[in-house]
């Protein structure tokens, strides 16, 4: 099959779905709007898109996004048999339209929530299937669920890696930092060591006390794979209003690490396993020292293969699919 996606991939993480088909067999171009940054030509655009978002909700890097992968999608003279587009929020719905001709099938995944991006309500109407990761947004707007997916798998040289940190997290600098802030505390309390990392563009935070080492450029997933792997337990922390399952969720499934997490709703998984998942309360996180005792269980393989990214491939481009 030839199969185009589009996504806005700034960590790396959807590079192994374009991998994954071609190891398949298909005939795959991924197209990365990321590398299509939009600049202000005057102060003049700057007001321009202002007015553009208050009143007509349209955006000029939304504008701009759909511009270039049009472009993109019209120097492939074969019409596609799906077009995949993750994201699809950061790009205008018309544009997002426009896409079906050039594929049999337009398909769009997202793994943010309504509550939190909004903007997806506006194009969901412009693809012929949509999923989300939101199981309520997935009812309130008939979207087809479909959970995010492993993308690195434990190797027999991640057992030849020698623990370093109790406890591994990093993230983005929002709302959640007191949230990580408390945990620190807890597992400092613990004595319990952990490594936690948080991207400060702004520059606003320094290492020190608390335990956090913040960061001013985005660590590369590498690195990230690396402090994961020396690492006993991962922690993931959900944003307010969302319940969807981060990737650090299926980061720990694929490299067989416990998890500490404060999204409750992961218990209504199939894979979840007390041994394995410690669900804390983000204002009183309480951490006991036994969860680090006992080593990971694995889960059945028949399980495990639903998560991975050919489980999810197979979910979202092939289940419904009459080509």
């Amino acid at each position: 099959m030839n199969i185009t996606l589009i996504s806005l991939d700034n960590l790396g993480m959807n590079e192994c779905i374009s991998s994954a088909l071609e190891k398949q067999g298909h005939n795959v171009h991924h197209i990365n709007f990321r590398d299509y940054k939009y600049k202000y030509p005057t102060v003049f655009h700057r007001v321009y898109n202002f007015v553009l978002k208050a009143f007509f909700k349209k955006n000029l890097k939304t504008l701009h996004h759909g511009k270039e992968i049009l472009k993109e999608l019209k120097k492939n003279n074969q019409i596609q048999d799906v077009i995949l587009t993750i994201k699809g929020d950061f790009i205008d719905p018309d544009s997002v339209l426009k896409f079906k001709k050039y594929t049999k099938k337009s398909i769009g995944f997202f793994n943010d929530n309504i509550y939190r991006c909004p903007k997806i309500k506006r194009v969901i109407p412009s693809f012929d299937e949509a999923y989300s990761f939101e199981k309520e947004d997935c009812v309130n707007f008939n979207l087809n669920f479909a959970p995010n997916w492993i993308y690195s798998n434990k190797t027999s040289s991640n057992n030849e890696i020698p623990l370093e940190y109790g406890v591994f997290n990093i993230s983005t600098i929002d709302k959640r930092l007191s949230t990580l802030i408390r945990i620190a505390n807890e597992l400092k309390s613990k004595k319990v060591n952990f490594k936690f990392i948080v991207y400060d563009k702004k520059n606003k935070h320094k290492s020190g006390d608390d335990g956090i080492t913040y960061v001013t450029k985005h660590v590369p997933l590498s690195k990230v794979h690396e402090y994961a792997d020396r690492s006993k337990v991962l922690l993931d922390i959900h944003r307010n209003g969302q319940i969807g399952l981060t990737f650090r969720t299926f980061e720990s499934l694929g490299l067989e690490k416990k998890l500490i997490t404060t999204n409750p709703d992961i218990k209504n998984y199939d894979f979840y396993n007390p041994n394995n998942i410690l669900v804390i309360d983000e204002n009183k996180p309480d951490i006991p020292v036994s969860f680090f005792e006992n080593e990971y269980e694995k889960i059945p393989e028949s399980i495990y293969k639903k998560y991975t990214v050919e489980g999810w491939i197979e979910n979202v481009i092939f289940k419904n699919s009459t080509l």
